[in-house]
């Protein structure tokens, strides 16, 4: 007989830890709604000991067979097809909003004044009127707020940021960055609601733009000013229903702009969905007066340096630095040096923070984007979009 004495059950001691539950309720079951799910599910066991325990409640879509199939798949207690009756649960705690950009506005600020703290995707909104609306509804519920901005959980970006913060780049003169992909360059790409502006808002400037916008104020500061220029490339696609009929594109496909900070720096901004060979490349170049970072996401666990100081003068030079050690931001809850991980952990560290910031009633911002952030990265882009149809430069008023 096996001795019993001897066993200890490590599933009631998990039970009775002092990491409160969350009850998660989802909008959303697609792209972001299976990101999501994964890091609820790694962050208990990874980011240890917990903050807290997310608690898979709802998952709520507008489709019921796939809502349900989804729900089965990763492992939602439950399902829902209308939004406004799974914020009602009182089981669920935290609204996390996948849906797409039209689906951001109401059924967010209906579960923060319904009492749920509320998690949404980015863009915040698709247009800063809209977006002040949720803002405005967020602070007068006092909910806990945040934009999934996930990059500025990137370790790089953060070690980044604390190099910037500590002064060691001393004045920051640039901030470059473009974000490309290529998955609509084929103009046989059926019409989807990325390429529609009453859903999506705007395109390549929302979908992309909008991350790179705010690592130049999570990096470098505001800006005062932007100039912007925007194209549509293809004008009109299948709207691939059969019918063989086609579908006005009304978002751009790609953009550039120039911008200004407060702080005097300049920056070049740019992103498209047109970019051949280019799968997910957001690359950013920052300049200062004592050295240089550049990062790539495509090689996210890696830091390009350059220090104009550095002996011996010979060998000086733009040089890797991986980071993974365990001294890097994040890194004493993954693997040992050189194990690197991935897009998805970014979402990890993303949730472990807003769920700190509940638990504990600590600010989301400023290391994390709060709704302020999404408002703010809102008027930016209608800046841009504003400069594109005036031909002319835009003071950023927030």
């Amino acid at each position: 007989m096996a001795d019993e004495v001897g066993f200890v059950n490590m599933a009631s001691k998990a039970a009775a830890g002092n990491a409160p539950e969350l009850g998660i309720g989802m909008l959303g079951y697609a792209f972001m709604g299976k990101a999501h799910t994964n890091a609820f599910k790694k962050l208990p066991y990874m980011m240890y000991p917990p903050v807290a325990i997310p608690k898979l409640v709802a998952i709520c879509g507008r489709n019921a067979e796939a809502t349900a199939a989804a729900a089965q798949r990763y492992g939602y207690e439950g399902y829902y097809t209308d939004w406004r009756e799974m914020i009602q649960n009182p089981a669920i705690q935290v609204f996390d909003n996948g849906g797409p950009n039209d689906a951001h506005a109401e059924p967010t600020i209906a579960a923060a004044q319904a009492g749920k703290h509320v998690f949404c995707e980015k863009p915040l909104a698709r247009t800063a009127e809209e977006a002040k609306t949720m803002l405005d509804a967020v602070e007068k519920t006092g909910v806990k707020h945040m934009v999934a901005f996930n990059y500025r959980f990137v370790p790089a970006i953060v070690q980044a940021k604390k190099l910037i913060e500590s002064g060691a780049l001393g004045r920051i003169f640039h901030f470059r960055a473009v974000y490309l992909q290529e998955w609509i360059i084929d103009p046989n790409f059926p019409m989807i609601w990325r390429l529609d502006k009453d859903q999506a808002g705007s395109g390549a400037l929302g979908d992309l733009g909008a991350h790179i916008i705010d690592l130049a104020r999570f990096l470098v500061g505001e800006p005062k000013s932007v100039m912007g220029m925007a194209r549509t490339f293809v004008p009109e696609r299948p709207l691939g229903d059969g019918s063989g009929k086609m579908g006005k594109v009304t978002v751009d496909d790609a953009f550039v702009s120039l911008f200004e900070f407060e702080n005097g720096a300049l920056g070049t901004l740019e992103a498209s969905r047109f970019a051949q060979g280019r799968k997910n490349y957001n690359s950013l170049e920052i300049n200062g007066e004592n050295g240089s970072i550049t990062f790539n996401l495509e090689r996210m666990n890696e830091m390009q340096v350059f220090w104009a100081n550095e002996e011996p003068k010979e060998t000086r030079g733009f040089h890797t630095v991986n980071v993974s050690e365990s001294y890097h931001p994040y890194w004493e809850n993954w693997w040992p040096q050189g194990h690197i991980i991935g897009w998805a952990e970014t979402f990890v560290h993303e949730f472990h923070h807003f769920f700190d910031a509940i638990v504990n009633n600590k600010p989301v911002a400023p290391w994390g984007a709060d709704f302020v952030d999404g408002y703010r990265n809102a008027v930016i882009c209608d800046a841009i979009v504003n400069s594109s149809q005036s031909k002319r430069q835009v003071d950023i008023k927030y």
